[in-house]
């Protein structure tokens, strides 16, 4: 039966449908925005997956062009892969789900939110983590929601719920909030160095709007929603479990107590061996056998166990460290001498190598998405190789991680980089991580801030990243312990990974991955705070230190850039017929790249400063306007008995009369002036018609005392014969 569901949202008319369409899906939703229309359709398997000991969620966020009405590029013209932009989209509407279902669930679940309609004022990313929540609400899929998102702007010191396309243009904040109506689920930010009591009010001011979606959409579950279906459940048997805990938990609360990741990884697999041995000594190899992946699972939560209890109960971590203590941190610049600027950043066991390449503005990145920005001139790109944490495993391209943390890393720049104005420059930032154990996507944006100052990028401050993790207590979910800089076995075992990139001024980006059921107001401030005296510290002690500043000349193999702004009537000029005249310049100037916008402005991109300037002559030449009373260089074009035509560049072209020339008599044109000399001239007239005449005698009289004395005894002796 379709009933549709109406509300408000930021003031502006919000609904949600159901009942229409897609009536085989387990839970289908057409959320309205203004003109944003988003279809979300949730479907879950009716058997669980075997062999694995995870949920099994995948979220695809599609983004279909035919909602903004634009017809895909490429051969096919069809949509193809997803965008950066959906796949980032995809991670958020993920992370405030996947908390929300039950921790032993392992049926397949596949969410696809389907952006049919965009208007840029309403959010399609928002309609479909709303849509994806009410479909999952409604559905039969176990799931403990409801959760709700809103974009987030700050203008002028004012939060702004949902901001219009034209208020994202002054924000100095673009955050994506989700939560439940009791806490806070998912955090990603990018802002302009915000500090953190005005991010603390964003997020509370938000939240109010979050609490009004959750309770629009449980009314929604209680009108329309199906009854739950049961599933089965996984996990250890209980007196399994405790049988193998009372052999083993005290050599595993031990031996996980070290500071190096192998050593730990390969005591814990003794300990497993040593379990399995038990296993077939008392139960035989059958049950042994039968028994693998309990025991697998058994480890795990074992681990997991000694993990949060020796940090929760202890005060303890497995390296040995405080509980706001961050690990061995060093750094260095220029490592590599043939690329523009690189650095190496290691943090305990995390290492990360960030190269950075300046090219021409039209390499920036060309964006094809139902939004409005078409093209990036700063590219920050992550890749996480297998050895990185020591597996064999060939590479296949980035996968959706490895895109969401240069994402990640490329917000926490952005906000410093320097204008195209300032820097006409694309640029090209690679975080190549060496080693990994926890921290690589805050690793990563403080080695590119490095390599970005030692590429010569006039940054306009430093930024540095850093981590919290959170344990909560198994009796009571609201007292925690809080680690700064945390390593992947407190990553894994813990509840929060709260990643935050800033300058000493402010926050440039925030992202948070959860595994409990929210985060509260006192823990998000509490990690606001721990992250900033950390950030400070790493900038002050550890970076500032290596590298104080950008450097004042870019690498001698970066291009040079000199540029020039021309007339918009001139560009025609300055490209010529098919192409010709720009391809001269080019050939001539020995390979110089050219940028001309179609504003005027020109970028010359050279390997040697003397090739652009030549490059910029011509250009000049070309482009200028010839005015009377002025000097400028030209080259003969050809001859005549009455005088020379001088082209003087920009297909503009004088004539030199004879009687110009020199104060000499000149009898013939050849004996003074060949084809392809170059001159200097002065633009003596130009008359109605637009003919220009040129002079080289009032030059050369300006050049000769004793030439200007005797041409001014001649002009008087012909003056009184006259």
């Amino acid at each position: 039966m379709f009933k549709k569901y109406e509300t408000e949202l930021a003031g502006r008319p919000f609904s949600i449908e159901t009942g229409k369409i897609c009536g085989l899906a387990n839970g289908s939703v057409m959320v309205r925005y203004g003109d944003t229309v988003v279809m979300v359709n949730v479907t879950a398997a009716k058997e669980p997956k075997e062999g694995i000991d995870f949920f099994p969620l995948s979220v695809d966020y599609e983004e279909k062009l035919y909602a903004v009405g634009k017809i895909p590029g490429g051969f096919t013209r069809r949509e193809g892969k997803p965008s950066d932009k959906a796949i980032l989209v995809s991670r958020a509407i993920d992370r405030p789900l996947r908390p929300l279902f039950p921790k032993d669930f392992r049926n397949d679940v596949v969410v696809v939110a389907t952006v049919l309609s965009v208007e840029q004022d309403n959010s399609p990313e928002v309609c479909a983590t709303i849509g994806a929540a009410a479909a999952l609400a409604i559905s039969d899929i176990p799931f403990g929601g409801p959760t709700a998102a809103v974009s987030v702007g700050y203008i002028d010191g004012e939060v702004i719920i949902n901001p219009t396309s034209e208020q994202r243009e002054k924000s100095i904040l673009n955050l994506t909030l989700a939560g439940t109506e009791e806490k806070i689920t998912m955090i990603e930010a990018g802002a302009n160095e915000l500090p953190n009591e005005e991010m603390l009010r964003a997020i509370k001011e938000a939240h109010v709007e979050i609490k009004k979606i959750c309770k629009f959409i449980s009314e929604i579950q209680a009108d329309c929603g199906k009854e739950k279906f049961e599933y089965k459940h996984f996990g250890v048997e209980t007196e399994f479990y405790n049988e193998l805990r009372t052999q083993f938990k005290d050599r595993m609360y031990n031996e996980i107590q070290v500071e190096d990741k192998e050593v730990r990884d390969e005591r814990v697999d003794a300990i497993q061996a040593s379990m399995t041995e038990y296993v077939t000594e008392k139960y035989g190899e059958e049950e042994a056998e039968t028994r693998k992946q309990d025991i697998a699972d058994t480890i795990h939560d074992l681990e997991k166990e000694c993990v949060r209890e020796m940090i929760y109960v202890e005060h303890k971590r497995p390296d040995g460290r405080k509980i706001d203590e961050l690990r061995p941190l060093s750094c260095e610049v220029g490592v590599l001498p043939r690329v523009h600027g690189s650095a190496i950043f290691t943090r305990g066991q995390t290492q990360a190598m960030t190269i950075v390449t300046l090219g021409m503005k039209s390499e920036e990145q060309l964006l094809d998405g139902v939004d409005e920005e078409t093209g990036k001139r700063y590219m920050h790109q992550y890749n996480f190789p297998s050895y990185s944490v020591g597996e064999a495993r060939p590479s296949r391209g980035p996968g959706r991680r490895e895109i969401g943390h240069g994402a990640l890393a490329e917000k926490a720049l952005v906000p410093v980089i320097p204008s195209e104005e300032e820097f006409p420059y694309a640029i090209r930032v690679v975080s190549e991580i060496l080693s990994s154990n926890g921290s690589t996507s805050q690793a990563s944006i403080c080695g590119s801030t490095l390599a970005l100052m030692d590429a010569g990028v006039p940054i306009k401050k430093p930024v540095a990243g850093i981590s919290t993790g959170l344990v909560t207590s198994k009796d009571n979910p609201d007292e925690y312990i809080m680690l700064t800089d945390i390593q992947g076995i407190e990553d894994f075992f813990g509840d929060m990974d709260f990643k935050v990139g800033g300058t000493k001024d402010g926050i440039t980006a925030i992202q948070v991955d959860i595994k409990c059921d929210g985060l509260s107001y006192e823990i998000i401030e509490e990690a606001f705070n721990r992250t900033k005296v950390a950030r400070d510290y790493i900038l002050d002690n550890i970076m500032l230190p290596v590298i104080s500043e950008p450097r004042k000349e870019l690498s001698k193999y970066a291009p040079k850039i000199t540029t020039i702004n021309i007339p918009v009537d001139k560009i025609k000029d300055v490209i010529g017929p098919g192409g010709k005249m720009i391809n001269k310049i080019i050939e001539e100037a020995k390979g110089v790249k050219i940028d001309i916008d179609e504003e005027g402005h020109v970028c010359i991109y050279s390997s040697e400063g003397q090739d652009g300037e030549k490059a910029l002559k011509m250009i000049e030449e070309i482009t200028r306007e010839i005015e009377a009373g002025k000097i400028y260089d030209g080259k003969v074009t050809r001859l005549a008995s009455f005088g020379a035509f001088v082209s003087l560049g920009g297909g503009k072209e004088g004539l030199l009369h004879i009687s110009k020339i020199s104060h000499k008599r000149v009898e013939k044109v050849e004996d003074v002036l060949a084809v392809g000399d170059e001159v200097t001239v002065k633009v003596s007239e130009i008359d109605n018609q637009g003919r220009i005449n040129l002079n080289m005698k009032d030059l050369e009289v300006v050049n000769n005392d004793e030439e200007n004395v005797e041409s001014k005894s001649e002009e008087t002796t012909e003056t009184i014969e006259e």
